[in-house]
């Protein structure tokens, strides 16, 4: 039996004699009612022993700061440039040389075909050239000939037009000759399949001693020195930056670039940064989103086209915003509400309203000021506002970069708080 419990048993059993007894004389009634009072009095002593010590909490002062607000979208990895790569020739493919998956320049040769007919066929094209500039020569000297003699009246001027025409004939072939001449060369050029674009290629799709032709796909090259990352917004999103563009209050994304911050699949955050350069022109009636797009410099190749992304785009700013933790704030029924330590050390409950998240943390638009100073550990052992607690000073800080307490801190919490 504990100490109040016996001091109850007394106190009854004093009552009882008082009571009972009719005739007690007045000292010993004064003697019973002392002992009560002592019993009562000690009764208090133990329950004072047994009360528990305010609990200890740490408490940061509220942040107010100018913010900008991101919105999060899902996106995917694309490359700037890609190219599908097809011989401009036939024939039989008699040599690879890359190796599939390798980053290659513009201008290197990827594949050979065979050549051997192409260089006939500019050596039949130069033989005709030569042909017909020995056919210019010779009806040159025709036509001067014929010019001299015309005016000395020695042959008719129906010849020497002839021969003019026979001249200009011979220089036409000459072109012809030279046209058949580059275009048998460009097709041995073309023999030698070079890379368009500077990137990594794919695999091989034929191999040594395939024939092929101007609609055989070869390879695909994909450019790595940029990237575009492909979201869509939906159309409440999509009017909201209208009307905020409209207002002032955000540049559009068709005006200006706005920037956007990329995180991969395995990144903490969003460590990239990049701009919007496009939006498209339409809403997609089947989804009812919009597509957006975000160019970004890809330098050390980390990022590789097909790759999910979590993006964020500045979505809008405020200037002086009241931030806390979303650790501080709590929940009752359809009302938020925070601890707020006053100069006494007495919990005093705020009730609030909150708005988005900037930075980690979030901004409340009502209930708060700045200098005040909230509950961002320990709130759930204050039970009831008024209560008194000890308070410790941190800092502000996100839940996204707050430090958790190590298993030792949380014993020692636990230990300074028994009774």
């Amino acid at each position: 039996m504990n100490h109040t419990a016996k001091a109850d048993s007394v106190i009854r059993r004093a009552l009882l004699v008082i009571a009972g007894a009719r005739n007690m004389p007045v000292r010993a009634i004064l003697s019973v009612l002392l002992l009560v009072a002592v019993a009562g009095c000690d009764s208090q002593a133990d329950e004072a022993q047994q009360a528990p010590p305010p609990p200890h909490v740490s408490v940061a002062d509220v942040l107010v700061r100018d913010v900008d607000f991101w919105d999060e979208f899902t996106g995917r990895i694309e490359p700037v440039d890609r190219v599908e790569l097809h011989p401009r020739v036939s024939g039989q493919l008699v040599s690879v040389n890359y190796t599939e998956g390798q980053q290659v320049e513009k201008g290197d040769v990827l594949f050979v075909i065979d050549q051997r007919p192409y260089r006939a066929t500019v050596a039949k094209a130069e033989a005709e050239v030569q042909r017909a500039q020995a056919q210019v020569v010779r009806s040159r000297g025709e036509a001067a000939r014929a010019e001299r003699l015309s005016q000395s009246n020695a042959i008719s001027t129906e010849e020497r037009d002839q021969r003019r025409a026979v001249a200009a004939q011979a220089e036409a072939d000459l072109a012809a000759a030279k046209a058949e001449l580059e275009m048998a060369q460009l097709d041995l050029e073309f023999t030698e399949v070079r890379a368009p674009i500077s990137g990594r290629t794919g695999r091989a799709l034929v191999t040594e001693g395939n024939l092929v032709t101007e609609t055989t796909a070869l390879t695909n090259i994909v450019s790595l020195d940029q990237v575009y990352v492909h979201f869509f917004s939906d159309e409440q999103t999509f009017l909201k930056y209208n009307a905020l563009a409209r207002n002032g209050e955000r540049p559009s994304s068709r005006e200006a670039s706005t920037p956007v911050r990329i995180g991969l699949a395995g990144d903490q955050g969003y460590p990239y940064q990049g701009e919007v350069n496009f939006v498209d022109n339409r809403m997609d009636g089947t989804t009812g989103t919009i597509l957006t797009r975000a160019v970004l410099d890809n330098p050390d190749g980390v990022f590789t086209p097909g790759m999910f992304a979590r993006v964020q785009l500045l979505g809008g700013n405020a200037e002086d915003a009241i931030l806390i933790d979303d650790k501080a704030v709590l929940t009752d029924q359809d009302r938020k509400y925070v601890y707020v330590i006053d100069d006494e050390g007495t919990a005093v409950r705020k009730d609030i309203q909150t708005g988005r998240k900037a930075d980690g943390l979030r901004v409340v638009s009502a209930g708060l000021e700045a200098g005040d100073n909230v509950v961002v550990r320990g709130a759930h052992q204050i039970f009831f506002p008024g209560m008194k607690v000890v308070a410790e000073s941190v800092e502000m800080e996100s839940g996204e970069n707050a430090a958790q307490l190590t298993i030792s801190q949380v014993r020692s919490e636990a230990d300074a708080n028994s009774p």
